[in-house]
């Protein structure tokens, strides 16, 4: 059986845009990671199990309130994040 969510793609496709107006948010491996997860956690998620599935999100994801609701998801990670990354700060 094989499925996707595919808000994990339309997340990290949005990801740099996003973190590219903050320039003080660190942009490592870990930060980013957490980032995107924090970001999944509060939108939606959209599972596909066939190429008619992932097409038909692909169509909604691009949907101007889809985008809207992903990076400003994606932003207040980001807020989060740099106020907390889980490292120290170098």
């Amino acid at each position: 059986m094989e499925f996707a969510n595919y808000m994990e793609q339309v997340v990290l496709e949005n990801l740099d845009s996003v973190l590219a107006q903050y320039p003080d948010c660190c942009k490592c491996d870990l930060c980013r990671r957490d980032i995107a997860i924090l970001a999944l956690n509060h939108l939606p998620p959209r599972y596909t199990s066939s190429e008619k599935g992932r097409v038909y999100e692909k169509v909604n994801a691009m949907s101007q309130h889809n985008v809207i609701e992903v990076v400003e998801e994606i932003a207040k990670a980001v807020e989060i994040v740099r106020k907390n990354p889980r490292h120290e700060a170098s």
